[in-house]
């Protein structure tokens, strides 16, 4: 089978990329390569359907300039297709007098990044959230929800009237670059193209590597769990309840999110996943497992964040822990109120040094392009990934 351009990978941004694809070349003979037998059932669904605004990403950086346009889009593109959502808003809320300049210094970040924000006292702050525990507060009015399941489900119904091919349980064993393009050798057959694209998530690094190019860094899976607030008490929270992000450590901490359906979720918290795929505490991968332990930069991060990555771990196993941090921000919730729910793993890139990248990364080849990091808010930005790199594709 032989296609003018191959995507492999059939989450939220390999879908979006296909779109802007087609809508720049309609004519173009393009194939999406999913390993599983639906779309989008990792990262682009395992999350807390946040259409994110923007706040916490380095100004100028390719996160802060997609997240904001992302929320523009995203939102145009649900109210086009009448997908349920609403921009109802979020509080990053300060829970001390020491917390308070932080909060300045994402007031200023999101400034920076062009959002509207304000900061708030802590009556005002009530008003838009009565059972918080607050002293102040910043206030992201542009913040929205969805379900991205819905979102991706929508892309592939839009695909398949452009005559993208969908092909489902096709695993990529063997990728051969030639001098045309790339030879793919999966599950169910082998295929060719003269450009492709690599959006595998969880698998980037490894598809990189498959595919001759070393990408500078590796996945480390990273689960983060929630709890559901039980139906009686939903009441509690009105929107999405956001702490203040823990200096010391790199994941935003425990928060409070209404999805689109009127369920409350709290988490996620965020713990090494001992597989890639790794829901759980028993999801174990030898391979996997053996990657991560057995790369230098993944023990340099866990020695940085010794102290909190314990404190993950624990809050983990011990639900009055995980509580605890849930009281933090609404004092009134108690244990009988948490219900265990699902949990997502988020493929965090890592430098052999230790270093995080905390921006989207992707690495242009002749005939290919390899996107090796997209977390959050990738969901969100996903229109506006697939419309970079439709553009240099077509720029080249």
């Amino acid at each position: 089978m032989i296609y003018d351009k191959i995507i492999i990978g059939g989450g939220i941004v390999g879908l979006a990329t296909a779109l802007a694809i087609k809508e720049r070349d309609p004519d173009c003979k393009l194939a999406i390569l999913e390993k599983e037998g639906d779309t989008a059932l990792h990262q682009s669904s395992r999350n807390s359907g946040v259409i994110h605004a923007g706040v916490y990403y380095k100004p100028g950086s390719m996160k802060a300039r997609f997240a904001l346009a992302g929320n523009a889009s995203m939102i145009a593109f649900c109210e086009k297709h009448d997908i349920p959502h609403e921009q109802c808003g979020k509080l990053i809320i300060a829970t001390s007098q020491e917390q308070i300049h932080a909060l300045e210094l994402l007031n200023d970040r999101a400034t920076a990044n062009g959002l509207e924000v304000s900061r708030i006292g802590q009556e005002a702050a009530q008003e838009i959230e009565p059972h918080i525990n607050c002293v102040e507060a910043l206030h992201v009015p542009s913040t929205g929800i969805v379900d991205f399941k819905v979102v991706a489900a929508k892309y592939v119904e839009l695909l398949k009237k452009c005559d993208v091919e969908l092909i489902l349980d096709c695993q990529v064993k063997d990728v051969k670059q030639q001098d045309w393009g790339y030879s793919l050798s999966t599950t169910l057959d082998l295929y060719q193209t003269k450009y492709l694209i690599s959006t595998v998530g969880l698998y980037s690094d490894r598809m990189a590597k498959q595919s001759g190019v070393d990408p500078g860094m590796q996945i480390i899976p990273f689960r983060g769990e929630y709890w559901h607030l039980k139906e009686s008490k939903r009441s509690l929270v009105n929107n999405l309840i956001y702490p203040v992000p823990n200096p010391n450590f790199p994941f935003l901490g425990v928060h409070m999110t209404r999805l689109i359906d009127g369920s409350v979720h709290a988490g996620p918290n965020a713990v090494l996943a001992f597989s890639r795929e790794g829901y759980g505490w028993g999801k174990i991968n030898g391979i996997d497992l053996f990657e991560t332990l057995s790369y230098p930069g993944f023990w340099k991060l866990a020695t940085s964040y010794l102290g909190e990555g314990l404190k993950e771990m624990y809050r983990s196993v011990v639900k009055s822990a995980f509580l605890r941090s849930v009281q933090e921000l609404i004092p009134e919730i108690e244990s009988n109120d948490l219900i265990h729910g699902e949990a997502g793993v988020r493929a965090q890139a890592l430098r052999p040094d230790g270093s995080l990248i905390d921006d989207f990364h992707l690495i242009e080849q002749k005939n290919g392009i390899f996107v090796l990091n997209a977390p959050s808010p990738a969901a969100t930005a996903s229109l506006e990934i697939g419309q970079y790199i439709a553009n240099k594709i077509y720029s080249a």
